[in-house]
Protein backbone atom coordinates (compact mmCIF):
# COMPACT_ATOMS: atom_id res chain seq x y z
CA UNK A 1 0.00 0.00 0.00
CA UNK A 2 1.36 3.37 -0.97
CA UNK A 3 1.47 5.90 1.84
CA UNK A 4 2.52 8.98 -0.06
CA UNK A 5 0.82 12.16 1.03
CA UNK A 6 -0.87 12.47 -2.36
CA UNK A 7 -2.29 8.99 -2.03
CA UNK A 8 -3.41 9.56 1.57
CA UNK A 9 -5.30 12.72 0.61
CA UNK A 10 -7.00 11.16 -2.39
CA UNK A 11 -7.89 7.92 -0.61
CA UNK A 12 -9.20 9.88 2.37
CA UNK A 13 -11.54 11.89 0.16
CA UNK A 14 -12.99 8.85 -1.60
CA UNK A 15 -12.57 5.93 0.83
CA UNK A 16 -13.35 7.76 4.08
CA UNK A 17 -15.48 10.83 3.41
CA UNK A 18 -16.96 9.60 0.14
CA UNK A 19 -17.62 6.01 1.23
CA UNK A 20 -21.26 5.35 2.20
CA UNK A 21 -20.60 1.80 3.43
CA UNK A 22 -19.68 1.94 7.15
CA UNK A 23 -17.64 -1.28 7.11
CA UNK A 24 -15.50 -0.20 4.14
CA UNK A 25 -15.13 3.28 5.65
CA UNK A 26 -13.95 1.84 8.98
CA UNK A 27 -11.27 -0.22 7.23
CA UNK A 28 -10.06 2.87 5.38
CA UNK A 29 -9.94 4.94 8.57
CA UNK A 30 -7.84 2.25 10.25
CA UNK A 31 -5.44 2.17 7.30
CA UNK A 32 -5.12 5.91 6.66
CA UNK A 33 -5.32 7.54 10.10
CA UNK A 34 -3.13 7.38 13.19
CA UNK A 35 -5.10 6.05 16.19
CA UNK A 36 -5.01 9.41 17.98
CA UNK A 37 -5.59 11.48 14.85
CA UNK A 38 -7.36 14.82 14.95
CA UNK A 39 -10.06 15.94 12.52
CA UNK A 40 -11.26 19.52 12.65
CA UNK A 41 -13.85 21.24 10.50
CA UNK A 42 -16.32 24.11 10.97
CA UNK A 43 -18.73 21.72 12.72
CA UNK A 44 -16.41 20.30 15.35
CA UNK A 45 -13.13 18.89 16.58
CA UNK A 46 -12.78 15.13 16.72
CA UNK A 47 -10.04 12.88 18.11
CA UNK A 48 -9.64 9.21 17.25
CA UNK A 49 -11.08 6.74 14.78
CA UNK A 50 -14.47 6.21 16.39
CA UNK A 51 -15.47 9.87 16.49
CA UNK A 52 -14.18 10.43 12.96
CA UNK A 53 -16.38 7.56 11.80
CA UNK A 54 -19.36 9.09 13.63
CA UNK A 55 -18.76 12.49 11.99
CA UNK A 56 -18.60 10.98 8.51
CA UNK A 57 -21.65 8.79 9.15
CA UNK A 58 -23.60 11.90 10.21
CA UNK A 59 -22.58 13.64 6.97
CA UNK A 60 -23.86 10.70 4.90
CA UNK A 61 -27.10 10.53 6.90
CA UNK A 62 -27.72 14.25 6.39
CA UNK A 63 -26.80 14.32 2.68
CA UNK A 64 -27.35 10.86 1.16
CA UNK A 65 -26.26 10.42 -2.42
CA UNK A 66 -23.86 13.36 -2.40
CA UNK A 67 -20.43 12.65 -3.86
CA UNK A 68 -16.95 14.12 -3.52
CA UNK A 69 -14.82 15.08 -6.51
CA UNK A 70 -11.30 16.42 -6.69
CA UNK A 71 -11.08 20.00 -7.96
CA UNK A 72 -7.30 20.13 -8.18
CA UNK A 73 -4.63 17.55 -7.48
CA UNK A 74 -2.83 17.42 -4.15
CA UNK A 75 -0.10 19.91 -3.27
CA UNK A 76 2.43 18.53 -0.80
CA UNK A 77 5.22 19.59 1.49
CA UNK A 78 7.56 17.34 3.45
CA UNK A 79 4.98 16.21 6.04
CA UNK A 80 1.72 17.77 4.91
CA UNK A 81 -0.51 18.37 1.94
CA UNK A 82 -3.71 19.94 0.74
CA UNK A 83 -6.47 18.82 -1.60
CA UNK A 84 -9.26 20.98 -3.05
CA UNK A 85 -12.58 19.18 -3.46
CA UNK A 86 -16.25 19.62 -4.31
CA UNK A 87 -19.28 17.93 -2.75
CA UNK A 88 -22.87 17.70 -3.90
CA UNK A 89 -25.57 15.63 -5.51
CA UNK A 90 -24.89 14.29 -9.02
CA UNK A 91 -26.96 17.08 -10.60
CA UNK A 92 -25.03 19.80 -8.67
CA UNK A 93 -21.61 18.27 -7.89
CA UNK A 94 -20.03 21.56 -6.79
CA UNK A 95 -22.70 22.59 -4.31
CA UNK A 96 -20.02 22.85 -1.62
CA UNK A 97 -16.31 23.30 -2.15
CA UNK A 98 -13.49 23.12 0.31
CA UNK A 99 -9.93 22.26 1.11
CA UNK A 100 -8.43 19.47 3.20
CA UNK A 101 -5.07 20.08 4.84
CA UNK A 102 -3.43 16.95 6.23
CA UNK A 103 -0.44 16.57 8.52
CA UNK A 104 1.18 13.17 8.05
CA UNK A 105 3.34 11.28 10.52
CA UNK A 106 4.77 7.79 10.02
CA UNK A 107 2.83 7.35 6.77
CA UNK A 108 -0.61 8.06 8.25
CA UNK A 109 -2.80 11.11 8.71
CA UNK A 110 -2.11 12.59 12.14
CA UNK A 111 -4.35 15.63 11.64
CA UNK A 112 -6.87 16.68 9.01
CA UNK A 113 -8.18 20.23 8.85
CA UNK A 114 -11.13 20.84 6.55
CA UNK A 115 -11.94 24.34 5.36
CA UNK A 116 -15.22 25.14 3.60
CA UNK A 117 -15.41 27.85 0.96
CA UNK A 118 -18.01 30.59 1.22
CA UNK A 119 -21.29 29.59 -0.42
CA UNK A 120 -21.46 30.59 -4.04
CA UNK A 121 -23.73 33.45 -4.98
CA UNK A 122 -27.03 32.47 -6.55
CA UNK A 123 -27.47 34.27 -9.77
Amino acid sequence: MSTTIETLLTRNLHEVFGEPDPAKRAIAIQALYAPDSVFSDPHGHYVGHRVLEEAVAALHAKLPGHVFTVISGPDVLRDSGRLAWAFGPPEDPRRVTGLDVAVVKDGRIAALYTFLDAPRAEG
